[in-house]
């Protein structure tokens, strides 16, 4: 019984390892025929760290992909600083938890693999161009490669790829974000601080912000995001032009004078610049007869928050979870078409739902309440300063934005009574 993960990002690498342990065949589809840089998250909080070690990555291969983050600065346009840690107010040698900066170039092709070790069949440089449902299940997937187009018919097929997904747009569930469509910028510019453990900024600007995060390699990435104010200045412009005026516009922080300055359009080693638009998106479902959504083909709303390697990481989990036991209800592959959609594989996709639900509708209702203040400059800074001299309400937004405590606490009326009233 096949299972077809469409994807080979940190989702659908995680997915199809967690199958494979199993026993399950599973094939990984990725369009890429190597791995290249696209605008991507690298900043984690610490919680993602436990999955990776789960799916097998060694301390010593963390340390060598991941950068310790004591803590994320966010900067508002009035001069409001606030410094969210994870933990108590984490300093110079501090052993609390930290966040992380990931190099995604040794990070996605070390988790594929993981999943070749496990037996997963990885296919790189194939395209899944169509998949083809009804109301029992997977009736054909499209392929196509080197070779030409091929088509197979799994028992079930994951979508593990982002947004626009193959496989939602297949079940009709992909819909848009009640926010403002918005543009992603991201590259990586050299950092001549080494590779010691330091701050990352997040700075807010009209109708934007930029997230400047170190990584591994003497780098730090920098992520641009930009609201529709700034669609005339991109098409004017272009993107690397304005990449680099927003970036020096910056102020220098007393701990990076200097440190990244160099326009990434003047450095010869500097990483491209990738976009990614629109940035968000939402399903109606995450599963149907015979299919599966993990990572952001499941939905994702912004990268402000830092979220989605995590979520990433934990949908694979739970979505490969919920595949085996639709699996070990099915039987045997005669009548394989009409156990699909049947009342085992029902009952494991709604226990996915329900539990993508519980572990994440809290923190979507903080993420979208951190985009309505966003959206309200004068809102935002006086929050931000009330942050800024309240350490035990930054403390719990902190946990609350590393996914360390229920991001319920962050609704708490006793919470939003300390951070907003006078």
């Amino acid at each position: 019984m096949t299972v077809l993960v469409v994807g080979g990002g940190p989702a659908g690498a995680a997915v199809a390892t967690h199958l494979a342990r199993s026993g399950i065949e599973v094939v990984l589809a990725e369009r890429r025929p190597a791995y290249r840089w696209r605008a991507s998250g690298v900043f984690s909080s610490p919680a993602t760290l436990g999955p990776l070690r789960d799916l097998g990555l060694t301390t010593a291969e963390l340390e060598r992909i991941a950068r310790p983050i004591p803590a994320m600065r966010l900067e508002t346009p009035a001069g409001a600083v606030v410094r969210l840690t994870y933990g108590a107010d984490a300093g110079p040698g501090s052993t609390q938890p930290t966040a992380v900066g990931f190099d995604r170039s040794a990070l996605d092709p070390r988790l594929l693999d993981l999943a070749r070790a496990e037996g997963v069949d990885v296919r790189l440089g194939v395209t899944v161009e169509a998949v083809e449902l009804d109301h029992t299940g997977v009736e054909r997937v499209r392929l196509h490669d080197s070779s030409g187009v091929s088509t197979m018919q799994p028992r079930i097929v994951v979508g593990a790829d982002g947004r626009p997904s193959v496989v939602a747009r297949a079940a009709g569930v992909e819909r848009a974000t009640w926010l403002a469509p918005r543009v992603g910028l991201s590259h990586h510019r050299p950092d001549d601080r080494g590779d010691g453990a330091v701050d990352a900024r997040m700075r807010l600007l009209d109708d934007g912000y930029v997230g400047i995060a170190p990584v591994p390699g003497d780098r730090v990435n920098i992520g641009i995001v930009l609201g529709p104010r700034w669609r005339t200045p991109l098409r004017r412009d272009g993107a690397l032009a304005l990449a680099d005026v927003i970036v020096d516009a910056i102020p220098e922080a007393s701990d990076d004078p200097g440190a990244w300055r160099a326009p990434a359009s003047g450095r010869p080693d500097a990483e491209r610049l990738a976009g990614a638009s629109p940035l968000g998106g939402r399903v109606t479902r995450r599963t149907g007869p015979g299919w599966v959504l993990v990572g952001d083909a499941a939905g994702f709303l912004d990268p402000f928050t830092g979220e989605g390697l995590h979520r990433a990481l934990v949908s694979a989990e739970l979505g490969a979870a919920a595949v085996r036991a639709a699996l070990d209800g099915s039987g045997s592959m005669r009548g394989r078409r009409r156990r699909a959609g049947g009342s085992a594989e029902r009952a494991a996709f709604a226990a996915y739902e329900r539990a993508m639900q519980r572990r994440f509708v809290s923190k979507d209702a903080v993420s979208w309440l951190v985009q309505q203040f966003l959206a309200r400059p004068g809102l935002l800074e006086y929050a931000a300063r009330r942050l800024a001299a309240r350490p035990a309400v930054r403390a719990t937004m902190g946990l609350v934005m590393g996914d360390l405590i229920p991001a319920s606490r962050g609704l708490d009326p006793r919470f939003l009574a300390a951070l907003l009233v006078p």
